[in-house]
């Protein structure tokens, strides 16, 4: 499905633009949607955008809502506070055990989805910034990258055949909705090798801070989902991507708020950035109130928007099919071809 915008997508992704969205729109609530009936899982939800996304949906009639969580103790507080006032049925909210730095944990998760009934939405929101240069201890990858983008590539691809599964022929499929950020367009890749790109992203290179970390672990995101797109067509699931923009009352920057650099940026954040209960407002609307279209698409204030300028560039074709065929690898031990494969029907 070829998709025009309003908007290039080099005006889109300035900063001239990306404030002035920031200031001067705001989402309007998510309304008339009935989610009765409906199943949901919503990743990193005991806090922030994760948890205001569940409240939403519960909001919308949500009849069961998964939180899925690496606390769990946490993810039961925020289930308590998620219930209060409303008359829920028994079962209604439930907290499963959700690690994204451990392969095992993510794949376990999967299988326990298996034994939904049905499952109609996911959004994935988990995601870290950090000071230093830390690697994942399993897997040997730098940890924002491992977090932000290649736990979450997993996450879909092994979700895949369960919402396939699941899906009743008279109903829509499944939306899974990764969340992003207009940051990925101020990625700034340096001298990371083409060839190379997960690898060369473990190492200690010039201009890979953390925040631009975090903007490259967006890009990848758009990057993957673009190619997803290509191989797993909508009647299977419709991914998408959406950004809650800047919010200020979330835990992710809790690791750089104490840093000099950080206490600034925390500062701007209150001055212009939204509560979590507004940002989630767009996630929420990309899972429940688009369609097919939407599928492989980035959306922000309720429609369609360009992703990052570079993905529609030659070089951004080039890293999208080596980030490919570098995930594809990273997670043969789970079969992922096979399941791609079978997900389509081929």
């Amino acid at each position: 499905m070829v998709v025009t915008f309003d908007v290039s997508p080099e005006k889109e992704g300035s900063l001239l633009n990306y404030f002035y969205r920031q200031i001067f729109e705001r989402p309007a609530e998510v309304r008339g949607v009935d989610l009765g009936g409906k199943t949901a899982i919503v990743t990193g939800s005991n806090t922030g955008i994760g948890r205001e996304c569940s409240r939403q949906l519960l909001d919308l009639g949500l009849s069961k809502l998964i939180l899925a969580v690496r606390n769990v103790a946490k993810g039961q507080a925020a289930a308590a506070e998620l219930s209060k006032g409303r008359h829920l049925k028994e079962g209604a909210i439930e907290v499963w055990e959700l690690d994204y730095s451990s392969y095992d944990s993510i794949r376990s998760f999967v299988e326990r989805t298996k034994t939904l009934e049905r499952l109609h939405i996911v959004i994935l929101n988990s995601a870290i910034i950090t000071t230093e240069i830390n690697h994942n201890p399993n897997t040997g990858h730098e940890d924002i990258i491992q977090i932000n983008y290649i736990s979450a590539a997993l996450l879909i691809i092994l979700l895949l055949p369960v919402v396939k599964a699941k899906r009743v022929p008279t109903e829509p499929p499944c939306r899974i909705t990764l969340v992003s950020s207009d940051t990925a367009a101020w990625a700034k890749l340096g001298d990371v090798d083409e060839g190379s790109i997960l690898s060369s992203l473990d190492e200690h290179r010039k201009g890979l801070t953390g925040f631009n970390r975090v903007c490259i672990s967006k890009l990848l995101g758009q990057l993957f989902l673009v190619e997803l797109a290509k191989r797993v067509s909508s009647p299977a699931a419709v991914v998408n991507t959406a950004t809650p923009m800047m919010v200020y009352d979330s835990d992710f920057s809790r690791q750089t708020v104490t840093t000099f650099l950080g206490r600034i940026a925390e500062l701007f954040r209150r001055l212009i950035g939204y509560t979590s209960a507004v940002g989630a407002r767009m996630v929420v609307d990309a899972a429940v109130r688009h369609g097919d279209e939407t599928h492989g698409q980035y959306l922000g204030l309720h429609k369609l928007k360009p992703m990052a300028p570079i993905i529609y560039t030659p070089k951004g074709k080039r890293l999208a099919a080596t980030l490919w065929k570098e995930t594809l690898q990273e997670f043969s031990f789970a079969g992922v071809e096979n399941i791609l494969k079978e997900v389509n029907g081929r």
